[in-house]
């Protein structure tokens, strides 16, 4: 433990520094102030008027004047240790800190130059804040400097520990909020320093800011004793510094102190790694601020406290026509206070010997390139995905699992772009469960905790970050991205609902900066779902959710992208799409048992990239319009709706059968909708205006319904997919609980194809005789029937 007392004598600031700096936080607080309220009027040169006021006043002060005051010290350090850091502001509704400091910097006028450096440019600075077509009150993706919102509370540590992965210069200088550490994913957070390679990756500095309330309750960490809160953070493995206080001029010098021993203790711990004089895992220091909520605010309104309370966590002033006139004059109390004469000069400029305590250049926080990680990122160097092709010399040949095949293209993924370390897979100690354990032939899971000789794949320099929390690899992955680089993230599917919140703030962050231009794009997020619904009969009703596709569906069509490839091959070709783009966030769907493989690689090279096909070998109507169009999308359906047509095929050879198979699940949107959506005319062409479409689904029917309400065939389509029925049971079993297998198929066209007439009606008692059997013989063998097991399409037995 270290402690800085507020009441000891350090003298790590000269009077003279600490008197400046003490002032640079005034400027930072009254800027912050001005934001959340003020729109004419902005240096007080006049009597402060309510036609000054905004009409709506919105936003947050309770959390702002602590990171004020984190970030003029963290400045300070930056200039005396030159240092590459950035700045996440986790507390919720940080934005006006945010604002403030790289609008001192400079770094914000460079980025929006019509909010200039003077009256003028404060003016517009004061009145965007949470109006209107102006700024929001996080740290939003228009803020410079900016990686991570701060709208929904929890990812903060997780994002900054992504970020500082193969970046061994890096300090991320991550301020923590105490009602954020109330959260699962901040508390699991707090392990990834178990993670972190001290030669090859960067440094998080986790700032643990307790100003004691949340909304409207107390904060559990600010009302635990001071050796309980020292045993938790020395329990997870930090040495903490604490600084507590509220007198300014003793929380500086305080502040001073210990940042420079956290600096200092970081480098120490650089040196003896580069030196390996250390064999134990370090204990990376990291600072607990006690401090005031609302601090330098008004300390009591109309008989509330609010410095120091709950009360002052939103904007704790109302100001306007219809409140207290004392009101406005304890605002424009409130603001003089700062006394924002002695900081800007005459035409609104900071004046410039407080200017100087920033640093210049990409030095500063918000103009840090890895703040805006498209500016450093270069594109992977791809093997090529043809080399992994499964050789199909006739569909419905037998495949090892789609998924091992691309464990060997992304290992070799791995492999290419060692040397750049910009390329990371992440999951949920389930890499090897996926089956794409064949990438840890060129690399291993990180880990800096101890290895004993029965581990497997553990090295403290891998490529693979493997946790037992969807949270956590997800967030490291998206710090990762957001600094520049490149990544996948595998997860069972039932479970990747998990992080549904995260991908939601995700890709609002990507809609929101592609409205940016100063913003770079950067590499997609890619997610790829397995251990899927269909093939998770020996874990049961638990583990069978295919619904994150409908949650991904919601968002903007210029963001999200769903993939469900039917074999290896066309898998292989969805990966090196989704691996090479940016900008996205890719869900791939696809399967991780042995299974049927139906093209070859150049085939599926096609499919892929049309999206949507006619499957030619599976069809029979080449030369007439059919009678009915099986339908299916997902690696599941796809076989059972082949074994469906194999059946009509057999028994009903009139029949002219159309097989048409979907990966890009979007292709199915109107064009108006989504960018790949078909043209009304193009898919017409495949699935006509009047025939039968029976459509077998990877996950929940009504999305297919959902997708394609307004296509003039929209009444013929009749979609098979999951229904929320599962257990333990066969993998056949788990189609025919859900009425997706290959005998409610037939069934199901047979009932919309009346001209099939007696052979039909006999035909449908079949399968509903076989479906009697199905049940009689699983339940006394405890697996499917061979004439399912040992299923093969066959099109050479068909008779025409």
């Amino acid at each position: 433990m270290q402690i800085v007392s507020t009441d000891m004598e350090t003298g790590t600031l000269t009077p003279e520094l600490l008197q400046k700096m003490n002032a640079y936080w005034r400027a930072a607080n009254y800027l912050s102030v001005g934001q959340l309220y003020l729109r004419n009027n902005p240096l007080l040169k006049e009597p402060l008027k309510l036609d000054d006021i905004k009409n709506m006043l919105l936003g947050h002060w309770g959390t702002t004047p602590g990171q004020n005051f984190i970030y003029t010290h963290l400045n300070r350090v930056i200039k005396k240790y030159d240092l590459n850091m950035i700045y996440v502001s986790g507390p919720g509704h940080g934005g006006p800190a945010v604002v403030a400091g790289t609008y001192l910097e400079g770094t914000y006028t460079e980025v929006y130059p019509n909010i200039t450096q003077d009256e003028e440019g404060l003016k517009k600075l004061f009145t965007q804040f949470s109006y209107p077509g102006g700024i929001s009150s996080h740290a939003s993706p228009q803020t410079p400097g900016s990686i991570h919102e701060g709208g929904e509370l929890g990812y903060s540590l997780s994002h900054s520990f992504g970020a500082v992965l193969d970046n061994p210069d890096l300090i991320v200088a991550c301020v923590v909020g105490d009602g954020e550490a109330e959260t699962g994913p901040l508390a699991t957070a707090w392990h990834s320093n178990k993670f972190i390679n001290p030669v090859s990756d960067g440094v998080v500095l986790p700032i643990l800011h307790l100003n004691g309330y949340k909304i409207s309750n107390p904060t559990v960490l600010a009302r635990i004793s001071h050796e309980e809160l020292e045993q938790l953070f020395e329990g997870y493995g930090y040495t903490p510094y604490f600084v507590e206080g509220a007198d300014p001029e003793l929380m500086h010098e305080a502040m001073a102190t210990v940042l420079d021993k956290a600096i200092e203790h970081i480098k120490q711990i650089k040196q003896d790694a580069a030196r390996q004089d250390s064999p134990e895992r370090p204990r990376w220091p990291m600072i607990v601020l006690r401090s005031p909520k609302g601090w330098t605010g008004p300390k009591v309104i109309d008989g509330h406290k609010i410095e120091g309370n709950f009360r002052s966590h939103q904007v704790p002033l109302s100001v306007s026509a219809t409140t207290p006139p004392a009101h406005l004059q304890m605002l424009e109390d409130w603001l003089k206070s700062y006394k924002p004469e002695e900081l800007f000069d005459e035409k609104g400029k900071l004046i410039p010997e407080l200017a100087k305590l920033a640093p210049e250049g990409e030095r500063r926080m918000g103009a840090n390139p890895h703040t805006n990680g498209g500016q450093l990122l270069r594109d992977l160097h791809m093997p090529d995905f043809r080399k992994y092709a499964v050789e199909v010399t006739s569909p419905g040949i037998d495949g090892e699992g789609d998924t091992y095949v691309s464990g060997k293209f992304l290992r070799d993924v791995l492999k290419y772009n060692e040397h750049k370390r910009n390329f990371r897979i992440f999951g949920p100690d389930e890499t090897v469960s996926n089956r794409l354990d064949a990438i840890f032939e060129t690399t291993n899971r990180q880990w800096e905790a101890p290895i004993i000789e029965s581990d497997e794949f553990l090295s403290s320099s891998g490529g693979v970050m493997e946790m037992l929390s969807e949270h956590q690899c997800e967030g490291w992955l998206e710090g990762y991205l957001l600094t520049g680089r490149h990544g996948l993230f595998n997860c069972y599917e039932a479970f990747i609902h998990i992080v549904d919140s995260m991908f939601n703030q995700h890709a609002k962050w990507l809609k929101a900066t592609l409205e940016l231009p100063w913003r770079r794009k950067i590499a997609s997020l890619n997610i790829l779902l397995t251990s899927t619904v269909w093939r998770q009969d020996h874990n049961g009703f638990t583990h069978q959710d295919p619904g994150f596709m409908d949650h991904v569906v919601n968002k903007k069509a210029t963001i999200v992208r769903v993939y469900l490839p039917p074999d290896a091959n066309c898998l292989l070709s969805v990966m090196d799409h989704c691996l090479r783009s940016y900008h996205y966030v890719n869900v791939i769907a696809a399967g991780k048992h042995p299974a049927p493989q139906w093209l070859n690689m150049d085939q599926a090279i096609a499919h892929c990239t049309r999206g949507i096909g006619i499957w030619n070998f599976a069809s029979n109507d080449q030369d007439c319009e059919p009678d009915v169009v099986m339908a299916c999308c997902g690696d599941v359906p796809t076989l059972e709706i082949l074994a469906a047509v194999s059946i009509l095929r057999e028994h009903l050879p009139e029949l002219k059968i159309r097989v048409v198979n979907v990966v890009d699940l979007f292709k199915l949107q109107k064009s108006s909708e989504h960018t790949h959506g078909l043209t009304d005319r193009d898919y017409d062409a495949l699935f006509t205006t009047n025939k039968p479409v029976v459509f077998a689904f990877h996950g929940y029917p009504w999305l297919v319904h959902r997708l394609t309400y307004n296509r003039s065939n929209n009444f013929n389509l009749h979609v098979r997919g999951y229904k929320e029925e599962g257990t333990i049971t066969t993998s056949f079993d788990m189609t025919v609980l859900n009425e997706m297998d290959r005998f409610h198929l037939v069934i199901d066209a047979i009932d919309r194809l009346p001209q099939t007439g007696s052979k039909g009606v006999y035909l449908k008692q079949l399968l509903q005789d076989k479906l009697i059997q199905h049940k009689h013989y699983i339940s006394a063998n405890g697996k499917d029937m061979p004439e399912i097991l040992n299923w093969k399409w066959n099109t050479e037995g068909f008779n025409n």
